[in-house]
């Protein structure tokens, strides 16, 4: 099994997929153990010698910060901060999405600005290498202070409290200490507030949505180029001579794209009876350009934050400085995860538009996309499911990032919100998915209603396709093609 190691080398939303998909282990370099042994050791030594508090270290938190605390409590102070902030509600966090929070909070202690002991990071490393996944929960984070109730919840089984998934059951955070033959992290000064203080709920969130983004920007693509053909359209506007002139990155790839993937098509070849073709068809370049630039941006700003140090404070040795300030605001991530819900949702949206016009019996395919309309009712609420997911998006794209709520006592007194862009961006992207998916579904029935072919490209595909969804020659139960048809996207 391969393995990453954790070091000053910066992690792309591209080798976190290496690491995902060769379920590489994780391994903390001979530097950055350095990093983080050194950074305590000063820690320590400042607390010694300081005179005045330190907010997080010996004093209270948020609108608590001027209740000194003694010595001989520092360490129970963290442990009841990690305790009384696992207040998440909801749905449980997706365990691919909990993996991803380990690693990127490994990524963030590692810098050794944050005054943790080399045992507590060493013990997240162990909870992804051995597949323990703290059971989070998507409620509960305002995205300002980090994401202090998610993070929460990822840090209490290191203390033996809290809950876990491994193996496929459930774990109390003492059962599976026990189990794996660990004892529980006795948390020091920091760093609990270390551990809450980060934003790698919404980062957590963001990698993963971006990697599925990837994946469903070139099926939004290859089904928009199947629609196109199956509803026999035309390919001039996607000539690059048209780009050339309004040369969006986004726009410019997605033509060129679409023009690949028609290659040697005998429908596109065929003398058409009309001159133009609808937006949905005709202006699928500048559409799903748009969405790809601003996924583009995005993933600069997500890459620059999964490799930051966001929690608070933060702490520079060799300026012999312990600085509170405000790096776990998510505000960064809160705008882009927006942006991301509504440039996702325009895919979702145009790719319904194609599904509607190929079943609403024009350009010689029948009503419905089957035979016997009237008494077979084809795909036409295959499309209304499309047009429900689609709408839910349009309510989803609202964004989260201009709201925020007075806490503790209003200390905190602007918040980003960027949990909750997070959490609603994932089902804009799932909705993404199924309505993708609905359109591959009717495309693929209306090209097999031609009798001229596609192209190598797009035949090959749907044949492949074949195999798990048939031609549709009267009516079945759909939702099981449908979901055969998400699966399909892979």
């Amino acid at each position: 099994m391969s393995e990453h190691l954790i070091s000053s080398e910066l992690l792309s939303i591209d080798r976190i997929k290496e690491i995902l998909k060769g379920e590489s282990k994780l391994v903390l370099s001979e530097a950055s153990k350095k990093k983080i042994i050194d950074c305590r050791n000063y820690l320590e030594e400042k607390i010694e010698r300081s005179t005045d508090p330190i907010y997080g270290i010996n004093t209270g938190f948020g609108s608590l910060y001027d209740k000194e605390i003694s010595p001989q409590d520092l360490e129970k102070l963290q442990w009841n901060l990690v305790t009384s902030h696992a207040c998440g509600m909801g749905d449980e966090v997706p365990q691919e999405i909990v993996k991803l929070m380990l690693l990127l909070k490994v990524q963030g202690l590692s810098q050794g600005y944050s005054g943790v002991q080399l045992e507590t990071v060493e013990r997240l490393i162990e909870f992804y290498n051995h597949g323990v996944y703290p059971v989070v929960y998507e409620q509960g984070s305002l995205g300002a202070s980090g994401d202090l109730a998610p993070l929460a919840h990822l840090s209490l089984p290191l203390l033996g409290e809290g809950e876990v998934n491994y193996q496929g059951e459930r774990y109390s955070g003492k059962e599976i200490l026990d189990k794996l033959n660990l004892q529980p992290i006795v948390l020091k000064s920091k760093e609990g507030l270390a551990l809450l203080n980060g934003t790698q709920f919404m980062s957590g969130y963001a990698t993963h949505l971006l990697i599925q983004l990837d994946r469903l920007s070139k099926w939004s693509d290859i089904a928009a180029a199947t629609s196109l053909d199956a509803f026999d359209g035309r390919i001039e506007a996607f000539d690059h001579l048209v780009h050339d002139v309004r040369p969006h990155k986004g726009q410019l790839e997605t033509a060129k794209t679409i023009l690949e993937h028609l290659e040697g098509s005998e429908i596109v070849k065929r003398k058409k009876q009309h001159v133009q073709d609808p937006y949905c068809i005709r202006c699928t370049p500048q559409v799903h350009g748009a969405s790809k630039d601003a996924i583009g941006y995005a993933r600069g700003v997500v890459e620059t934050e999964i490799n930051a140090v966001t929690d608070n404070p933060t702490i520079f040795e060799d300026d012999d400085k312990v600085i509170s300030a405000g790096n776990f605001h998510g505000q960064p991530l809160a705008l882009v995860l927006d942006f991301l819900a509504i440039a996702t949702a325009e895919l979702a949206s145009i790719s319904e538009r194609r599904t509607y016009k190929l079943v609403s019996g024009q350009r010689e395919l029948p009503p419905f996309l089957v035979k016997n309309a009237g008494l077979n009712s084809g795909f036409m609420i295959a499309q209304y499911a499309a047009a429900s997911a689609a709408s839910q998006n349009k309510q989803l794209a609202t964004p989260a990032s201009v709201d925020t709520i007075d806490s503790s006592n209003g200390q905190e007194d602007h918040v980003s919100m960027g949990a909750n862009a997070a959490t609603k961006l994932k089902r804009v992207v799932d909705n993404l998915e199924k309505i993708l998916a609905i359109e591959w579904f009717t495309a693929c029935q209306a090209l097999d209603l031609r009798t001229e072919k596609s192209s190598t490209k797009i035949e090959a595909l749907k044949a492949d396709y074949r195999k798990v969804v048939p031609f549709i020659e009267n009516d079945v139960t759909m939702y099981p093609l449908i979901q055969e048809s998400i699966g399909f996207l892979v």
